[in-house]
């Protein structure tokens, strides 16, 4: 596919999200991409009713007063793509991969944000900072964006979840809503995951191909681990071999959807192969709700 269809297909299906969330969301499409991200505005005196956590007990000591802080809405939301572009993301159907739906899903939504005037920013990771672009707001960024995330050829076929979230904690210094897109085949990235979690507005998107949960019958085959770079031979036909990784599939989708639950963070599983539109509207409707 050359950059052109890449876009046109694009379009394509940002039309159809936004046709869908207008008519059966009846609001507006901003609210999508508004997120939670609040700063400090102004002080008044506390009055009856008023939340005990928004006193400003420093103002407050100095004897004039109780004091609460006042919060407004960011004007400025910025909208921050963390995408996994290591060699196990490139698994799937010779025509549709798990990166290939990555990065139609993250273009899809860079157009949808970039409308609505937000800031859009995007880190391809491995095992390292493959492509960082800093937030800007302009339509020909939003472009620019899309273009590089389609022609990226990753460097490193590792992957290191727990670095390159520390690296987006670092350089994101304003709250901010973030899609990390993944299919999460990594280890101790929880606990940074968690910190995501808690200083921004996270979306969790996890990726994955059906061969993972489902392996055709092929009875003894070589597998090639894209990562280690290793080939190994497995009995695709052995029921304890099926068994072992769909469970091993369902025990890791469960904890991660399980820690963006308890963190607060939206989480959406999408197999690659499908139409992930009708995912993603439903992700937007129920962030609409909350």
């Amino acid at each position: 596919m050359n950059p052109q269809a890449f876009l046109a297909k694009l379009h394509k299906f940002e039309i159809r999200i936004r046709k869908a969330v207008t008519s059966q969301m009846r609001g507006n499409f901003n609210s999508v991409f508004k997120g939670s991200g609040l700063e400090f505005s102004d002080l008044r005196l506390y009055q009856y009713g008023d939340d005990v956590r928004l006193i400003d007990w420093n103002t407050t000591a100095k004897g004039h007063g109780t004091f609460v802080k006042i919060f407004k809405e960011e004007k400025e939301q910025t909208v921050f793509f963390m995408v996994d572009v290591s060699a196990s993301q490139d698994v799937g159907r010779s025509d549709r991969s798990k990166l290939d739906t990555a990065k139609e899903i993250c273009g899809v939504l860079t157009l949808s944000a970039i409308k609505e005037a937000s800031h859009v920013g995007l880190l391809c990771f491995s095992d390292q900072k493959e492509k960082y672009i800093k937030p800007a707001n302009t339509l020909k960024h939003g472009y620019r964006t899309i273009l590089e995330l389609f022609k990226l050829k990753p460097e490193s076929a590792g992957t290191n979840l727990k670095k390159m979230i520390l690296f987006g904690l670092e350089v994101l210094k304003r709250r901010s809503l973030i899609f990390i897109v993944s299919d999460f085949i990594d280890t101790g990235y929880e606990e940074n995951l968690k910190a995501l979690a808690r200083k921004h507005d996270l979306v969790v998107i996890h990726l994955y191909d059906q061969r993972e949960t489902n392996l055709p019958r092929l009875g003894i085959i070589p597998v090639f681990d894209t990562e280690s770079r290793k080939t190994i031979w497995v009995n695709a036909s052995s029921s304890w071999f099926r068994n072992r990784m769909k469970n091993l599939f369902e025990d890791n989708s469960k904890t991660l959807e399980q820690l963006c639950k308890q963190n607060k963070a939206n989480y959406l599983s999408i197999d690659a192969s499908e139409d992930y539109v009708n995912k993603l509207i439903k992700l937007f409707k129920v962030r609409k709700n909350k």
